[in-house]
């Protein structure tokens, strides 16, 4: 899997190494990624060239006001020749799903991805459909304050285990991609690094063979404790989001080729994975959730290990 960030980052992706891990770190958790940034920074492109080096199949939703639920999920289609209904699978039916810029759709189309996300399947008309192995959304976000944008609910929000940022590219980086242009047609010829079978090993091994300690675990509540006590925040780090910042800690853990979890580990995942869960008091909504998080952190001691 290292082999995969190193070819991506260090020849199709330059600058990008740091997104790019934490996409493979959701997809090895089973869980989503949502990258919240403005639109022009290389998110589609990057999707993409991670879909093709992994050999996973990939759809791209759009997103748009009139965007209708079937528009992801697919929907039944009369066949006149065989006098029946049959089922015309959306774009969901892909190992990696990239929503693109998803807070422009309606509140009811955004729900229509809740099963999906947390089931791994989705019904149409009464019948259910099972989603590939492996699945990931992997969504943008525009900013908040953009027109035209429906902030995810909670309930949303809280199905992608990591919210994260690409930024600008460095200035060498970006005067080379200005000097040389586009890169979408080289992305789409990228061979496959790793087998299918490869994949869900990994998958497998951080889930089973990645070993979380009972000093770690303390620190990982500590940290969910902090969010619940705090003055400014009204809601903490659910159980479910726990659960995520263990998870992920445990793809981290993995990728650095250790069969246990560090606090250290913890640490960098943390803001990641729990700032885009905290819900603050009303006053308080100004505040920067991820540099909330990450002063707290630096208040709770690394267990010794």
């Amino acid at each position: 899997m290292v082999a995969v960030l190193e070819t991506l980052s260090g020849k199709h992706l330059k600058g990008k190494g740091r997104a790019l891990r934490l996409c493979l770190m959701a997809l090895l958790t089973g869980g989503h990624i949502l990258l919240e940034d403005i639109p022009g920074l290389g998110k589609t492109t990057m999707a993409l060239a991670f879909a093709s080096a992994l050999g996973l199949s990939f759809g791209r939703v759009q997103c748009t006001s009139d965007l209708l639920p079937s528009d992801i999920t697919g929907l039944s289609i009369y066949d006149r020749n065989e006098g029946r209904f049959s089922f015309v699978k959306g774009p969901i039916f892909n190992n990696i799903v990239l929503i693109d810029e998803i807070n422009r759709a309606m509140p009811k189309t955004q729900s229509a991805l809740l099963e999906a996300m947390e089931e791994r399947r989705v019904t149409v008309e009464g019948v259910t459909y099972q989603l590939p192995d492996p699945f990931l959304v992997l969504a943008t976000q525009n900013p908040a304050e953009q027109v035209g944008t429906f902030p995810l609910p909670e309930s949303q929000m809280d199905r992608f285990v990591m919210r994260t940022g690409i930024g600008y590219p460095p200035e060498e980086i970006e005067k080379e991609i200005l000097m040389h242009g586009s890169i979408r047609d080289e992305i789409l010829h990228i061979p496959a690094l790793v087998t299918h079978q490869d994949l869900v090993e990994a998958i497998g091994a951080v889930r089973s063979q990645v070993y979380l300690g009972e000093k770690v675990t303390d620190y990982v509540y500590a940290i969910i404790a902090a969010t619940r006590n705090h003055p400014l925040i009204q809601t903490g780090i659910s159980t479910r989001g726990g659960i995520g910042l263990v998870e992920a800690a445990k793809a981290a853990a993995y990728l650095a080729g250790r069969p246990f979890v560090a606090p250290e580990d913890v640490r960098e995942v943390a803001p990641v994975v729990c700032a885009h869960r905290l819900i603050f008091r009303p006053e308080q909504e100004g505040v920067d959730k991820e540099q909330l998080l990450t002063a707290l952190l630096q208040e709770i001691p690394l267990p010794l290990t």
